[in-house]
């Protein structure tokens, strides 16, 4: 299988977040590419990406950014296939508060799904849950995935009252 997530960031200093995308990916069976797409820097380069992804096999977008985190929504807004955002606490972020909401507030027209602060995994999970609802072996791997949290946790409460 070809990449079917393109996991995008602004720069190379977001990768340690974005890594925990790439990983659950990985450990949920879906395949995926990764690549540095600035928005402010490189912006043909995001351009000629947003327009052209869906055209490549790319399902899913997962796209990080810190500070101003224009990166998702500029892509949301060129590309037909559904952006995830993933804000990104950066050196030069206000607490990561100006990111969370660069990618919350879009305007109607240009959604953008939008995780946590550097919640990459939960970018990860809901990239695949969406390849999941055309991909039977992916959509298995999330039901399975989701067991195995459930187990965790039950695991943890029945130690807690031994």
């Amino acid at each position: 299988m070809s990449a079917v997530v393109s996991v995008i960031m602004g720069s190379q200093s977001d990768l340690p977040v974005m890594q925990e995308a790439l990983d659950v990916l990985k450990e949920l069976g879906v395949e995926a590419e990764v690549n540095i797409v600035s928005a402010h820097r490189t912006p043909e380069i995001m351009f000629d990406f947003a327009k052209t992804a869906h055209e490549k096999g790319i399902k899913v977008i997962i796209a990080g950014a810190g500070g101003a985190a224009h990166l998702p929504g500029m892509v949301a807004s060129m590309s037909p296939l559904p952006v995830i955002g993933v804000p990104v606490k950066s050196r030069n972020s206000i607490d990561g508060w100006d990111s969370v909401l660069s990618i919350l507030q879009m305007p109607g027209g240009v959604p953008v799904a939008t995780v946590a602060l550097d919640g990459a995994k939960n970018a990860g999970i809901l990239a695949a849950q969406i390849v999941g609802s055309h991909v039977p072996e992916v959509l298995q791997n999330i039901i399975d995935y989701k067991e195995g949290l459930k187990a965790k946790v039950i695991a943890s409460r029945e130690k807690l009252n031994s």
